[in-house]
């Protein structure tokens, strides 16, 4: 009996530590990288910081809210992984107000990250239309490939 208890403790520990692996999880920003989004102020155009911004994207089966963040100077948002060569995407600076439509044409990339992380898609060749104008009055293309999260790939101008 003194060597069963024994041995079911050695069993147990053995499995506390041999549990989990880097590639378990996703975590180091190998994953599928987000548009960055900036703004820009319309009369001098220089960069500034919105008092509030409320997005939405259609993803393909309607238009989804990402929610309001406040006091902001840029954005991430998270573009389509599907094969769509483009994805629609909602701005609006008030909760009831008028709402600026903007599309981002791309093509993607796939690659191989990790059993964990599975496809990273990177999108290239990005350029965007300014569908309904109100309130974003203009755009600007930033870096026109997204392969990490670092620099702006599109300005808004309010």
């Amino acid at each position: 009996m003194k060597y069963f208890k024994f041995l079911v403790m050695i069993c147990l520990a053995g499995m506390l530590f041999s549990c989990g692996g880097d590639d378990d999880i996703c975590e180091s920003g190998e994953g599928t990288p987000r548009i960055k989004v900036a703004f820009k102020s319309m009369s001098t155009g220089k960069a500034m910081t919105v008092d509030s911004l409320y997005v939405a994207v259609d993803y393909g089966a309607g238009k989804v809210q990402l929610g309001k963040l406040q006091k902001i100077d840029s954005r991430l948002i998270p573009l389509r992984v599907d094969d769509s060569p483009f994805t629609d995407v909602y701005f609006r600076i008030e909760n009831t107000g008028p709402e600026s439509h903007v599309r981002i044409n791309y093509s993607t990339k796939t690659a191989y990250v990790s059993p964990g992380c599975g496809i990273k898609k990177t999108y290239e060749n990005l350029n965007s239309q300014l569908i309904q104008s109100n309130p974003v009055q203009k755009l600007e293309a930033g870096q026109n490939q997204i392969e990490n999260e670092d620099r702006t790939n599109l300005f808004l101008f309010f």
